[in-house]
């Protein structure tokens, strides 16, 4: 061949690539594989496999749109795939009738000619060219040049290609399939702690209940919510109308009961009848004596004072002042800072098999970078309607010793900790739950 021959397909193997990169789609480009490549690779037929995930016959020299129903393209289809399968790696591969099984090797004359060059364009798909003559070893070079091009260019107008797309690709191998179908069985089978979130609250562990001593209307609230208060600190004043009145009448009573025993003691010394009339005095004295006292204590009651140290938990003070409460009504609770637990409502849907001792995480709203490790002391055993007008177990929990106490009355998320589980169960176990209430098992 001569040096004018080579600079001429030279010339042809660069126009080519141009051709190739100016096409504006995957079958325009496939147009030019499988007709235009004649110009430098003499060949009786050509045909352009599209890879990928829907990987098929694209382009057919010759026609314009191949009928993917009729026997040639399925033959090609099934020569194709079986290339695939094989794992034709190599940029180029001569082909024939005598390297390939039975089944595609008796149909080979019928479709094709003796000889065919298959070229690999990346991973989007393959060239091949058919004919009479034997491919020569320089005519196979130049075809890997051009088949580089073109695989370049196919590349252009690939997919892109997804996270999905690439691990289905992946699971195409069956040695993969199986590695994958092992590994997701080991990973199910992982123990993992099952837990649930529940709606929590820092309490006090030992409270003491301020009620209201006498029925009455409060008239005074000396404290503010969560105030600190010392032993004796007044707290609230209950309306003294009432009793300070009925105070004034039992100690007129009473002077009056002393003025008529005094009188009778007098009588008694010259009279006989007058020592009769003094006991009767004397006793009603007494009585009035009781009533006035009784009527000055239950005035003092009125006064409640703090009994011991503490923080006064209590709602708005305006919306005490004024209300009438009930003798024993609860109208605050003197509490101890340093003595806080955690109470959780768990709702009735997430409940699981939980027992004194278990680990509780408290997830605090206002410090989203703390956390704080308690134990679980007490389980409700049956559920109360809660916030939400929902169904929810009552759980206790004591923090554990040695870290800082949460503040009282912070509110948070706890973390309620069960036994150990398959990671499918715990995965699995609300649908199935939600499968179970549909149906009816």
């Amino acid at each position: 061949m001569g040096h004018a021959d080579r600079s001429r397909e030279l010339a042809t193997l660069l126009q080519l690539l141009h051709r190739a990169r100016e096409a504006d789609s995957a079958a325009r480009l496939g147009f030019v594989m499988v007709n235009e490549t004649l110009q430098l690779l003499p060949y009786r037929q050509a045909a352009f496999w599209r890879g990928g995930l829907r990987h098929h016959v694209a382009a057919l020299s010759g026609l314009a749109e191949p009928d993917p129903t009729a026997p040639y393209l399925q033959w090609l289809s099934a020569l194709f795939r079986h290339l695939e399968r094989e794992g034709a790696i190599r940029s180029s591969q001569s082909l024939s009738a005598a390297v390939l099984p039975e089944a595609l090797a008796e149909e080979w004359a019928h479709w094709l000619p003796e000889h065919a060059l298959w070229l690999r364009l990346g991973e989007h798909g393959a060239l091949l060219l058919a004919r009479d003559l034997a491919w020569s070893e320089y005519e196979i070079r130049l075809a890997e040049e051009l088949s580089h091009g073109y695989g370049h260019a196919l590349r252009q107008h690939a997919p892109r290609r997804n996270v999905r797309a690439q691990a289905l690709d992946w699971l195409k191998s069956g040695r993969h399939r199986r590695r994958a179908l092992v590994a997701a069985l080991l990973i199910a089978c992982l123990p993992v702690r099952l837990s649930v979130l529940a709606r929590a609250e820092v309490v006090p562990s030992a409270p003491l209940l301020l009620r209201a001593p006498v029925a009455g209307v409060i008239e005074k609230v000396s404290v503010l919510p969560n105030q600190p208060v010392k032993r004796g600190a007044a707290l609230f004043d209950l309306d003294a109308t009432v009793l300070s009145s009925q105070l004034a009448l039992a100690r007129e009573e009473a002077r009056a009961a002393e003025e008529s025993f005094r009188a009778s003691a007098q009588l008694a010394l010259t009279d006989d009848k007058g020592k009769m009339a003094l006991a009767q005095d004397k006793a009603r004295l007494e009585e009035k004596d009781i009533n006035a006292d009784y009527a000055r204590r239950e005035l003092k009651r009125l006064h409640v004072t703090a009994p011991a140290d503490g923080v006064v938990v209590f709602s708005d003070r305006n919306d005490w002042l004024g209300k009438a409460v009930a003798q024993g009504e609860r109208v605050m609770t003197l509490a101890d800072p340093a003595r806080v637990e955690l109470t959780a409502w768990l709702p009735a849907a997430e409940a699981i098999d939980l027992s004194p001792g278990g680990q509780v995480t408290l997830y605090p709203n206002a410090s989203p970078f703390h956390s704080y490790d308690a134990a679980l002391l007490r389980i409700a055993y049956k559920a109360e309607v809660g916030e939400g007008n929902l169904l929810a177990y009552r759980l206790q929990a004591r923090f554990v010793d040695g870290q800082r106490l949460p503040l009282l009355g912070q509110m948070g998320t706890a973390r309620v900790y069960g036994d150990w589980v398959p990671l499918f169960y715990y995965a699995l176990r609300r649908p199935l739950t939600a499968a179970r209430q549909w149906l009816g098992w």
